[in-house]
């Protein structure tokens, strides 16, 4: 499980993935994966290595250990439209993990922990998969448990009179079912619920001012958040051993936002030991119920969000992506490892979100905001 910081933009996530295992009755294997990562766009920057160790013990244990680092630069519409200069902070995570192979089930406990200059995240999680009906079924069951600790900085120091709490449970139920020797289906449903401070402390709502100029107050969010998902998939092995994979995902909360994710990509393998992949991804999302890009007065509500993320919008993402696997034996330890290459471009577009950096034209008749992003993804994985 990994948890992104609340000035982090939540599309970041792309870039990082926690799962359960797809089948249990087996470990996975022991291996290293040293990874280099960058985000691009939208005014920031976040880039940093990863790198996570895997060692099994008597097959029936696995050990994983994790180090991550979010190096972030960011000069967003956010930052600029609230008067604020480029800052620039370093996230960083250690993760420890275990599994356990009982049978045909296979238990996976583990705890993550992150820390910036403002924020620290504490998450534990437990899961557990079951094979049954010969194999060709497997049940995952999960939770996961997050404490979060949310400080102010200002002027460079931590605001002494600014601590807030969030507390995060995560509830998560999957089938993976072989349906032919060529076809895997699976569905997952999870709900999170969130309790606490749940806003960014550094930013604004706009709203209009008696002389019609457009002002700023601190946002107001609800202190309570539940969301429910649920996530179907396929994949198809071709006879040429490519393979067809289809995802969808459907999302809503208590916020009142509904979004729907839709996923298809290919892998098809070329002579020797390259292995290349295409992918397509569609997001769109209706906004918080309150959500607004200007509101008529400070107290219009008694909540205020004027956070992008928080509006209605979609996204699309095109990607690439090639690996190539090479022999062990140098160092003699080594069974073979691959080079892996990955390139996401997102085009986002903002329905309700106004580019307020414009100026000369009325409040709320500003043009709506759109950006692109880059995300690459380099990592090296070793078998040993």
């Amino acid at each position: 499980m990994i948890v992104i910081s609340r000035k982090t933009p939540a599309f970041a996530a792309l870039l990082l993935t926690s799962t359960l295992p797809a089948f249990a009755g087996v470990l996975p294997e022991d291996r290293a994966d040293v990874l280099y990562h960058r985000y691009d766009g939208g005014g920031v920057t976040i880039d940093g290595p990863s790198l996570l160790v895997r060692k099994s013990l008597k097959e029936k244990f696995s050990f994983s250990a994790s180090y991550y680092v979010d190096m972030v630069s960011s000069a967003s519409i956010d930052v600029e439209t609230a008067g604020a200069s480029e800052y620039k902070e370093e996230r960083t995570q250690y993760g420890i993990g275990m599994d356990y192979l009982r049978g045909k089930a296979t238990y996976t406990f583990g705890f993550t922990s992150s820390e910036e200059n403002d924020y620290q995240a504490d998450t534990a999680y437990f899961g557990i998969s079951q094979d049954m009906f010969g194999d060709l079924t497997t049940v995952s069951l999960g939770f996961t448990r997050a404490w979060d600790t949310v400080q102010r900085n200002v002027g460079g120091s931590i605001d002494p009179g600014f601590l807030r709490r969030n507390d995060r449970r995560q509830y998560r139920v999957g089938v993976s079912q072989i349906l032919t020797r060529n076809l895997i289906a699976d569905a997952s449903f999870e709900v999170i619920t969130d309790q606490g401070f749940l806003n960014n402390p550094y930013r604004s709502v706009r709203f209009l001012a008696t002389d019609g100029s457009a002002q700023l107050a601190a946002e107001r969010y609800p202190g309570t958040r539940t969301s429910n998902a649920l996530s179907v998939g396929t994949r198809y092995f071709l006879p040429y051993r490519a393979a067809l994979k289809g995802h969808y995902r459907f999302f809503t909360d208590t916020w009142g936002i509904r979004s729907h994710t839709g996923e298809l990509g290919y892998t098809h393998p070329l002579a020797g030991k390259w292995i290349l992949e295409a992918r397509l991804r569609y997001y769109s999302q209706t906004q918080a119920d309150f959500y607004r890009d200007l509101f008529p007065t400070t107290n219009f509500q008694n909540f205020l969000a004027r956070d992008k993320e928080l509006s209605t919008f979609s996204s699309q993402t095109a990607g690439i992506g090639a690996s190539y696997e090479f022999p062990g034996g140098r160092p003699r330890w080594v069974q073979k490892g691959t080079i892996n290459l990955n390139f996401d471009y997102i085009w986002f577009d903002y329905d309700n979100f106004r580019d307020a950096r414009v100026t000369g034209v009325p409040p709320g008749s500003e043009p709506l905001y759109s950006f692109n992003a880059n995300v690459i993804q380099l990592f090296v994985s070793i078998w040993f």
